[in-house]
């Protein structure tokens, strides 16, 4: 699939005030939800994210961190979430809220999904990629296992820095060994009617396919 082609339509420049505009009107952060009445303690899953999770111009309710709840649900498996999502963050901005969510929760799990307001600022991958670490070595420090969401910005500010940008994503995986999904959009990057008005983000639809891409990659780190 040509990333390009595809994002060049779904976040061109005139779609960037809508997820930079940093609305908190849609956020979601302190959200909690019991999941699950297995045996045992009952087990903490932090998202820490941005519009994409914070179920922007969605019903409450709908966006894919319910459907992961219910699925865990559905398996018997006791945690409990908390969506800290708020729409318009930055990784500095994750970084900076982070240290007070994991004293205030105490989270097992850590599912990182920051980056794409960097990228579509075009501020520098490396202060991404250097925030995105400070927030797994802190996640680690407190116990939790990490998953990383990967992110893909539009070609808008040349190939090499779209390029670099998605790479940032892998290759800290790699360095930290962190769990990765290489790109939470995935499913539904090349379906017009996955998207709001605005082209941007999803719909509630799209909710389900979302949770479905990332379920592979967070399985494994429960217990």
């Amino acid at each position: 699939m040509r990333r390009g082609r595809v994002f060049g339509g779904l976040l061109g420049y005139a779609l960037l005030s809508v997820l930079l505009a940093g609305v908190t009107a849609f956020a979601a952060p302190g959200t909690a939800h019991g999941s699950g009445t297995g045996d045992g303690a009952t087990r903490r899953i932090l998202v820490l994210g941005d519009s994409l999770s914070a179920e922007y111009g969605l019903p409450r309710g709908t966006g894919w961190v319910t459907h992961v709840e219910q699925r865990l649900k559905q398996r018997n498996q006791a945690y409990q979430i908390r969506n800290a999502s708020i729409s318009g963050d930055t990784t500095i901005g994750g970084l900076q809220r982070l240290p007070q969510l994991l004293q205030e929760f105490s989270a097992d799990i850590v599912i990182l999904q920051l980056g794409a307001n960097d990228g579509l600022r075009g501020l520098p991958v490396q202060e991404m990629r250097a925030n995105l670490q400070k927030m797994i070595e802190l996640s680690r420090a407190q116990g939790a296992e990490v998953l990383l969401l990967g992110q893909h910005v539009p070609p808008n500010y040349g190939p090499r820095y779209s390029r670099e940008f998605h790479e940032a994503f892998v290759t800290l995986a790699e360095d930290t060994g962190v769990a990765l999904v290489p790109f939470m959009l995935e499913a539904i990057a090349t379906d017009p009617d996955m998207f709001q008005p605005d082209g941007l983000h999803p719909t509630a639809p799209a909710q389900a396919r979302i949770a479905e891409t990332i379920w592979p990659q967070l399985e494994p780190l429960l217990r």
